[in-house]
């Protein structure tokens, strides 16, 4: 049996257990990490510590690290060590329940910039998914959202002004976006199309999310249609992948 005193715990490998020392390492981490010993953003013991403490060769520890950081409990920085991982806010995607309303249910102080609204430039892809010709105007409105102060998405959408004209004057702060295209225009929500992608973070990411150029974040694209199959809104939105998880559920 070898034991070690962490801050207020003793934990405990138990040799003569059929639960492999692996797996019981990996669960006192675990614990560590829930009960908030181990609290975000503080450097955990070295794969060497591990081993002198528990008495495991560093490969073992070197294991079951990895599979704390693979799953996002822990985080490591070159040359300095791990880290626990800030918890992530885990929410289902936007076209459902905007992403405001579901991070302030959970208890989140949330803020949105409207960093633009209007008419302008839009890529060719956006406009082939919207179904608009090259001299129809839409609508580019450019939000970023954070919780706590720290900003965690960069939302752009796109509607086309002929289905919603003086959007500029409603207010998308406050609102979501799919609730004043429902009431103040009669769009309903009835089809949508997701992809999810992990890319690099551009200049303008990293600049809307406090983030290094080409950190990994998430990017969901949504194209939502009415109930004649006619699409009124294109959305890109960039999630912080350090911050965010996004859950999807199925019924069949």
């Amino acid at each position: 049996m070898t034991s070690a005193k962490g801050d207020d715990v003793e934990d405990v490998l138990q040799r003569d257990s059929s639960v492999p020392l692996y797996a019981q390492l990996e669960a006192i981490l675990r614990a560590k990490i829930a009960s908030g010993e181990w609290a975000p953003n503080r450097r955990i013991p070295s794969e060497n510590e591990l081993n002198r403490i528990y008495g495991l060769s560093r490969m073992t520890a070197r294991g079951v690290l990895t599979t704390l950081v693979n799953e996002g409990l822990l985080f490591r920085v070159q040359g300095k060590g791990t880290y626990v991982a800030p918890p992530k806010i885990n929410t289902v995607s936007p076209a459902y329940r905007g992403v405001r309303e579901q991070l302030e249910a959970m208890g989140y102080e949330t803020t949105t910039e409207l960093v633009e609204i209007g008419i302008g430039d839009v890529p060719e892809s956006v406009r082939s998914r919207l179904k608009v010709g090259p001299d129809d105007d839409v609508f580019h409105i450019h939000r970023v959202r954070s919780v706590q102060g720290e900003p965690i998405s960069s939302h752009h959408s796109f509607v086309p002004a002929a289905l919603a004209p003086g959007l500029p004057d409603r207010d998308v702060v406050t609102e979501q976006l799919c609730v004043v295209l429902d009431e103040s225009y009669g769009l309903q929500m009835r089809r949508v199309h997701e992809e999810l992608e992990a890319i690099s973070a551009s200049r303008d990411h990293a600049r809307d999310l406090k983030v290094r150029t080409g950190t990994p974040v998430l990017l969901l694209q949504d194209l939502i249609a009415d109930g004649n199959d006619r699409p009124f809104e294109f959305s890109r939105i960039v999630f912080r992948g350090d911050k965010v998880r996004l859950s999807f559920d199925y019924s069949f």
